[in-house]
């Protein structure tokens, strides 16, 4: 079944990308895996050749088209080509959309000409070591001092955490409200006495994707650095957590494409018992399965990339997609691993990458155990 999603335009910049990645990431990103993280200069030649901030208004160095399908393209490519270090999709696809939505003029002009070149590096910085999914359970504290918020507390697993320059950091700005009242969305910048970087965390993969502890003790940073209301911040995360979830989805379909594609070339080449292992009827039923599911899964997605374009992407559509096509490609990973055989534990196979970049897709944007909550929630129950 053929997508109907992108048109001539889309088709076009994803030319532009592959060229890009084939040229720039693909002949580096093993040793960016081996280094632990990207190299900087990765990012300004993203930002000259346009993939960063493809919907920032043109007046601020962006594309000036907010079109979610140039974000699902970039993040497709990314994926097609194993490129799981760059934060690009985090960068683009989650932190860009508080900084349009919920920033002042003087805001947007201090920083999204950076965001758009590549030269200033985001992150957001929700989880703690005590919590993950559970925003309410939050314990960092932005407290008001003057013309300034004093922000003490800590956070791990932060996506660009090393890199980044610019982190929106969730903090609690009211200890005395009810759990999700007093969260608040305050910029800390590098640079400002206080704020440090923990450890660059080993992980099972994404080994090229910078993951970081911050710590904040007594980090001053002035008023003008909160975005959206104060007080107001678990609303705007709800806001804007159904594109993060989208996101994720789109790399797990793509994910689940690229799987079987090279899977299936590998079962028609090795043989087994004087024959092809992919003319076994184990092997075909398999593949069969798993294609029809990842057809269906790119049917949904599609649609929900439709829907938010439209402004009807709903967080109980977005949950759905989050946690069917993760749980989805960590099946399709497993199921191509396993035919691959003991090569596709081997390292050198791509298979074996995918299946361990993979594994997270579960996890982070909210647990698949709290998208099954929120929309069983919504079912009354």
């Amino acid at each position: 079944m053929q997508s109907t999603l992108y048109e001539a335009e889309h088709t076009a910049f994803r030319h532009m990308t592959r060229a890009f990645l084939v040229k720039h990431v693909v002949p580096f990103h093993d040793q960016w895996e081996s280094d632990g993280m990207v190299d900087r200069g990765i990012w300004t030649a993203a930002g000259k050749q346009g993939l960063l901030g493809t919907d920032v208004d043109e007046a601020y160095g962006g594309g000036g088209v907010r079109d979610f399908r140039y974000n699902a393209v970039a993040g497709e490519e990314l994926v097609r080509i194993g490129a799981s270090g760059l934060g690009f999709g985090l960068h683009n696809d989650v932190v860009a959309p508080y900084l349009l939505d919920l920033t002042t003029e003087e805001q947007k002009r201090r920083w999204l000409p950076g965001f758009c070149s590549g030269d200033l590096i985001t992150a957001i910085a929700m989880s703690e070591p005590s919590a993950g999914s559970d925003l309410q359970g939050i314990k960092t504290t932005a407290r008001r001092n003057g013309s300034d918020y004093i922000v003490n507390g800590s956070k791990t697993f932060i996506t660009n955490g090393i890199l980044s320059d610019l982190v929106i950091v969730v903090a609690r700005t009211d200890v005395n409200k009810p759990a999700a009242q007093g969260l608040s969305l305050v910029a800390v910048e590098r640079g400002m006495p206080g704020f440090d970087r923990g450890r660059n965390l080993d992980k099972v993969g994404l080994k090229a994707q910078d993951t970081a502890e911050l710590f904040f003790d007594n980090v001053r940073i002035p008023a003008e650095n909160l975005i959206g209301e104060e007080n107001g911040g678990f609303v705007h995360l709800m806001e804007q957590l159904p594109q993060e979830r989208l996101s994720i989805a789109v790399q797990a379909v793509a994910g689940c494409e690229r799987m079987l594609e090279i899977t299936v070339e590998y079962v028609k080449g090795r043989t087994a018992f004087g024959r092809p292992i992919g003319s076994f009827q184990h092997s075909r039923f398999t593949l069969a399965e798993l294609a029809t599911k990842t057809q269906i899964a790119r049917v949904f997605l599609d649609r929900s990339i439709d829907a938010l374009n439209a402004g009807e992407l709903t967080a109980i559509d977005a949950a759905m997609a989050k946690y069917w096509t993760t749980d989805l490609q960590n099946t399709v990973a497993d199921a191509c691993l396993q035919l691959h055989g003991g090569y596709g534990y081997m390292s050198e196979y791509p298979i074996s990458k995918l299946w361990r970049d993979s594994r997270v897709q579960s996890i982070y944007g909210g647990t698949n155990e709290i998208m099954k909550e929120i929309i069983g929630r919504s079912m009354g129950l």
